[in-house]
């Protein structure tokens, strides 16, 4: 299968993360609105290392991480430890196909993008 186009990587990783963000009902003005910083710069990053392209998805989704931790606290929270409140990693940290992933237990909760079926 070709390598994605910079846009089209940045295009799908947006959409992944949108997601995820609207099944946490995170998807309002101000969360879209960081969001698109994020994709600002991913885009950019893209385009120096566009080999890189297919890590688009994950970064954007840690970069989201970081932007809603003072404003929402731990995102996404992780849906097996409700005993000890943490939120969930996305691993490969640096790869192909990101999945959210409880970082205490290892569990896969679901693709980045999937968020919504981890919460049924």
């Amino acid at each position: 299968m070709d390598e994605p186009t910079t846009e089209e990587a940045v295009q799908r990783g947006r959409a992944l993360v949108l997601a995820d963000l609207a099944a946490d009902g995170l998807a309002g003005p101000d969360e879209v609105s960081r969001l698109e910083e994020a994709v600002s710069h991913r885009r950019w990053w893209a385009g120096e290392w566009p080999r890189g392209a297919v890590f688009v998805p994950g970064l954007l989704a840690q970069d989201m991480q970081d932007a809603l931790l003072e404003t929402h606290g731990p995102w996404p929270r992780c849906p097996y430890c409700a005993d000890e409140p943490h939120p969930l990693d996305v691993e490969p940290e640096l790869g192909e196909d990101p999945h959210w992933v409880c970082g205490r237990t290892g569990r896969a909760a679901a693709p980045v993008g999937s968020l919504a079926s981890a919460r049924r």
